[in-house]
């Protein structure tokens, strides 16, 4: 499922930031951008979207003034530099309140919140659930200093430190600031699997499962209590 998204900002360096994250979100489209709330407003009555990225303090016309105009109106996001907002941009609907500089992981949960709000009312192909995302084959994951491509199909398990999750691939490690809510709602859940508030791993690299524990190689993943019970259930389907 494809969600198409504007964004509009009277700051070209935060649009900037908002298209770069979009880029990075494989079933993100970001179809058109906006630094003046009137030319976004023509393009709404054009246009349909399904989500738009909205700064409130502009000049002309602010960010509230120009949602309660449409008649037909987008799921938003809103983008600003100031929290004194947040309730009242609640109270016009807004899926998410963005505080700037705004953070890759923190713009991916949004993003998965609107997809969430989307899919029951979309038609569903055979090929996705309401859990899943479209399937790729890879990933782009910011480390420190740069941004990696990591092939989904070299994951062996994503385990959690506290601000940081640890992509266990077959050759090495890598590190990014996420948290593993982000990554279970990214990655497709026909082929990964949360076992433990810690832990998410992938079906097809599991050697063998134990009463409370799944090997993975050398490594041995524990299966937490809360996730015991679903994990069971998804193996008996798969069980000969």
């Amino acid at each position: 499922m494809k969600i198409t998204c504007i964004a509009i900002d009277d700051e070209p360096l935060a649009l900037d930031v908002l298209e770069h994250h979009a880029q990075k979100i494989p079933f993100l489209e970001m179809t058109a951008r906006f630094s003046n709330a009137f030319e976004a407003m023509q393009f709404l009555c054009r246009e349909k979207v399904d989500l738009m990225f909205l700064d409130i303090q502009m000049p002309q016309l602010t960010g509230f003034e120009l949602l309660r105009t449409l008649q037909h109106k987008p799921m938003v996001i809103f983008t600003t530099a100031y929290p004194d907002y947040a309730l009242e941009s609640y109270e016009l609907d807004a899926v998410d309140y963005l505080l700037k500089p705004i953070p890759f992981e923190r713009l991916l949960k949004a993003v998965i919140k609107v997809q969430q709000r989307l899919l029951p009312a979309q038609t569903i192909t055979t090929t996705e659930t309401v859990n899943q995302v479209p399937v790729t084959d890879f990933i782009f994951v910011k480390t420190d200093y740069k941004t990696v491509k990591i092939s989904l199909n070299d994951i062996l398990y994503i385990e959690s430190f506290k601000d940081y999750v640890v992509f266990h691939l077959e050759n090495e490690r890598v590190q990014s600031l996420l948290s593993i809510k982000a990554v279970e709602g990214f990655l497709n859940k026909e082929h990964f699997v949360r076992v433990h508030r810690s832990f998410i791993i992938a079906l097809n690299k599991i050697d063998a499962i134990e009463r409370t524990s799944i090997n993975i190689g050398k490594h041995i993943i524990p299966i937490g209590d809360n996730y015991k019970e679903s994990f069971k259930a998804m193996v008996e389907n798969k069980r000969l």
